[in-house]
């Protein structure tokens, strides 16, 4: 992959060079940075995204609607006249990247930081008196009804409506004694004392309270859009137009690959701790267990970061800073030291020298535990996986990736006799092609596993060569409408081989595109720019498709179990997105299904749907997606404190009739310690710091698993599985 990128840039470069008509020592001294930048995007578009489309006034006019949504997609900032004189651009915005001068983005820039002092300054009128509750008015929430404001008036009256609307919402959060957000952040002591506080006081209070919550909420907030630079806007431009190629194709300045690259990988080098704004302070709100920070001990939840010093090095002032800026400050390295300078929840002051070191972010790796139904003599092992990672900038060939860890995960449940394993794919929204090919490859002997269209019709074939089957046994896959890409092509590889029941929602995500992240200024490009980063381009370069000839592009991969969805009342999937690629379809593989056994579809639908129609759970599902689909579409919401409660109190009592708190206690959760333990590096001395916080990520584990009815229904599906296996007879209803 990297040699690809080094032969992208390469070639990128060759292309604007001979489209600029510069030479590269001319390009080198004296072409405009932000020229430059267009057009290695252009020329990235054109030349490598799947579409093949050239960046013309049709590309123009729909990146200029995409682009007002990036500005301004509350339809908050920009009056109807602004957009109006935006307009002019709308065509230009081809040449634009062409020649680099950004008038669009530079007249909206200036417009909308008026805008944000406008808004600013009646906030500061609006809020000197009191919102009057008892008038008959509402707010329309959904910018897709909404239109720009006509006149400075209607601007005006708009924000005092979002004012109204916000100043309404807590003063009735206060009035429950369930505070607000920010409340929300404090630890659980404190949470109890304001809500007892809460509950003591007045009308009066409680209005006045509100009124200065929603007015410094507010402040901070336009002062924070004020700090936005220069790059945040031309990833809004960029992004504009690399949109219109599909939804997945995007431009990532410097910061934005930083967090990609910590995503896909699952860690980071850093001090372990979670930090968020507070005002103009950044806070602490969370300690990583076995994180650097937590070993070093001294930093603590609700500290205030107020300065960030490198060893020997010149002190940051960290106040008024963002805290995606603030963290970039805060993390480096391995083994090297970072000065803290914090404000202690008591006041005090304190330096605290933290060594950096690998954070690894558990939450994103494989987990497995061993599942067990009293009365029922078995045992299913159960792998939760979040996302499909891998470092592709690990050196030798101490690479983590997420089938290592699925192979470790099911060497412990095979070594504890499992007679089955769950592989839960929900929610995850794919990752790296390569551990999908991989992964499936524990468990067929070998043959054909995803097939790869690219942007000129060619097809590769990806495969698995080794005839080795890791784990032979039954085997059910999990998935929703938010498993995508990767998730679908291990779940449609494991369907269409008969290699595992695939049980979830109605339909997976639908994404079946494959995207390469291209540096900008790898390579030769470097040389452009020094040591100064210009960003990367994800960009779809491929389609993939099962090995039926069946595309999971915008379809997805339909279960052979369907299961309520709880998320079904969502706009999520691959088809609800704006420019998202056809389905289509490519010619059909030869390859040899699973022989060991087989699974009787028919049978175990039949039977899952008779429990399914007894389990209230499930019936609390359906209702509940019928009510939010039903919500979803009310976008229209009463300023009237009274008409409000009433509404309030109406949706609070259907949603508790709703809510699953229901708890499946015949169900035993076993060995999550070992497989946690796995994934951190527990020194000599951690050992009883530790063992605490794995008691409570335990705790929450077994609940989220008890409450979870697709668990046990898969549970049960297993188990009918198992007895086929064995040749007991079963009948259509269990």
């Amino acid at each position: 992959m990297k040699q690809l990128h080094h032969f992208l840039s390469l070639f990128v470069l060759l292309i604007l060079l001979s489209s600029t008509g510069v030479s590269a020592q001319t390009a080198s001294n004296n072409i405009d940075r932000e020229r430059f930048i267009s057009n290695i995007i252009k020329n990235t578009l054109e030349t490598y995204h799947y579409r093949r489309m050239k960046i013309d006034d049709s590309v123009s006019q729909k990146a200029f609607a995409e682009f007002l949504k990036k500005m301004d997609y509350g339809k908050q900032f920009f009056l109807k006249s602004d957009v109006e004189e935006l307009q002019k651009y709308q065509f230009k915005m081809d040449d634009e990247v062409l020649s680099g001068k950004l008038g669009l983005l530079n007249r909206a820039i200036a417009i909308m930081n008026e805008r944000i002092k406008e808004a600013s300054k009646y906030s500061e009128e609006l809020f000197k008196k009191e919102f009057n509750f008892k008038e008959n008015e509402t707010m329309e929430l959904n910018p897709d009804k909404k239109n720009w404001a006509k006149d400075t008036a209607e601007f005006k009256d708009n924000w005092r409506k979002t004012f109204k609307q916000a100043t309404l919402s807590r003063y009735l959060s206060l009035s429950e004694g369930f505070g607000d957000d920010e409340d929300s952040k404090k630890d659980e002591k404190n949470k109890k004392k304001a809500k007892k506080d809460e509950k003591k006081m007045s009308d009066k209070e409680m209005r006045k309270r509100s009124h200065k919550a929603i007015a410094e909420k507010y402040d901070k907030y336009f002062k924070r859009i004020m700090k936005e630079d220069r790059y945040d806007y031309l990833e809004k431009y960029f992004n504009a137009i690399a949109s219109v190629y599909d939804p997945h194709t995007t431009y990532m300045p410097p910061k934005r690959k930083e967090d990609f690259d910590i995503d896909i990988s699952g860690k980071l080098e850093g001090i372990g701790a979670v930090l968020q704004e507070d005002g103009p302070y950044i806070k602490v709100v969370k300690i990583v267990p076995g994180g650097a920070a937590w070993r070093q001990r001294d930093l603590e939840v609700d500290d205030i970061i107020l300065m960030v010093t490198e060893k020997n090095g010149e002190p940051v002032d960290l106040v008024d800073m963002r805290v995606d800026d603030a963290v970039r400050y805060i993390r480096g390295k391995k083994g090297t030291e970072v000065r803290l300078t914090v404000k202690k929840s008591d006041g005090t002051r304190k330096v605290i020298p933290i060594v950096r070191d690998e954070v690894q972010i558990d939450a994103s790796y494989a987990k497995s535990s061993v599942l067990e139904m009293k009365n029922q003599n078995l045992k299913v092992g159960y792998i939760m996986l979040p996302k499909f990672y891998r470092d592709f900038d690990a050196d030798g060939g101490d690479t983590r990736s997420c089938t290592e860890d699925v192979r470790q995960e099911l060497t412990r449940l095979k070594n504890q006799k499992v007679d089955g394993v769950i592989l839960d794919l929900r929610n995850n929204g794919g990752g790296a092609l390569e551990d999908a090919r991989q992964m499936s490859g524990l468990f067929i002997e070998e043959g054909p596993i995803v097939q790869i269209k690219n942007m000129v019709e060619q097809i590769e074939v990806l495969k698995d060569t080794d005839k080795t089957v890791f784990y032979d046994g039954p085997l059910i896959v999990l998935t929703n409408r938010f498993s995508a890409s990767a998730s679908e092509i291990l779940a449609g590889a494991m369907k269409d081989y008969g290699r595992a029941l695939i049980v979830g929602g109605e339909f997976s995500h639908g994404k079946g595109t494959v995207q390469a992240v291209l540096p900008l200024n790898g390579g030769p490009l470097k040389s452009f720019f020094a040591k100064e980063e210009i960003g990367s381009m994800k960009i779809t370069i491929q389609k993939f498709y099962r090995i039926n000839g069946l595309s999971t592009q915008y379809k997805g991969v339909t279960p052979d179990i369907i299961l309520p969805d709880p998320y079904a009342y969502t706009k999520s999937r691959e088809q609800d997105l704006d420019y998202s690629l056809p389905w289509d379809t490519v010619g059909k593989l030869e390859y040899n299904t699973w022989k060991k056994f087989s699974y009787d579809v028919d049978l175990l639908k039949k039977r899952s749907e008779a429990r399914v129609e007894k389990d209230t759970r499930f019936s609390k599902i359906q209702k509940s997606v019928e009510y939010l689909t039903k919500r979803r579409d009310e976008t229209i919401i009463s300023l009237n404190k009274d008409t409000l409660i009433q509404e309030e109190q109406k949706n609070k009592k259907l949603t508790e009739e709703l809510k699953n708190e229901i708890e499946t206690k015949d169900l035993m959760v076993s060995h999550f310690e070992e497989s946690l333990k796995s994934h951190e590096n527990i020194r000599p001395g951690d050992e009883d710091k530790w063992k605490k916080d794995f008691d409570l990520r335990k705790e929450e584990w077994v609940k989220d698993l008890r409450r979870d009815p697709t668990i046990e229904e898969a549970f049960n599906i297993m188990s009918d599985v198992i007895k086929k296996i064995k040749g007991q007879t079963l009948t259509m209803a269990p």
